[in-house]
């Protein structure tokens, strides 16, 4: 499979399966949590509240793995894994673009002084389980 075709497939899964596991280390052990996630190419984003036990996590140590894709209709499921190293973005401008109704369940608006972005660049991203084969590697 070509790289151009690797990543396509990617952005694909980012596109139709927003919703993934999200790991960090907490207490030098890890810890994970499903969360929604935004693309931009090969970027991830995502929200959280400012005053979380993630973003503590983050300070200590930026890098995470997420898992994100799997169908569950059992083996077969393509999905990423992918690593990557996490920073803050409290930017206004990217705050109200990634904003939607749903997260006025945690926030007040996309201007809450508590909502911040998680982003996410990728360290390594594999393509996983489709049909039996090998992972993928994209080239980063």
């Amino acid at each position: 499979m070509s790289q151009e075709k690797i990543k396509s497939t990617v952005e694909k899964i980012f596109k139709e399966s927003p919703i993934g596991t999200m790991a960090t280390v907490k207490g030098n052990k890890p810890h994970s949590r499903y969360m929604m996630f935004f693309h931009r190419d090969l970027k991830l984003y995502t929200a959280t509240n400012k005053d979380t036990d993630k973003t503590e996590e983050i300070e200590n140590n930026p890098y995470t793995h997420i898992l994100i894709g799997y169908e569950g209709e059992g083996f077969g499921d393509e999905y990423v894994e992918y690593q990557g190293k996490v920073s803050f973005n409290d930017s206004a401008e990217m705050k109200k673009e990634l904003w939607n109704d749903d997260m006025k369940l945690y926030f007040e608006g996309p201007d809450d002084p508590e909502y911040l972005i998680l982003e996410i660049e990728p360290l390594n991203i594999r393509l996983m389980n489709k049909k039996g084969e090998p992972p993928k590697e994209l080239e980063i």
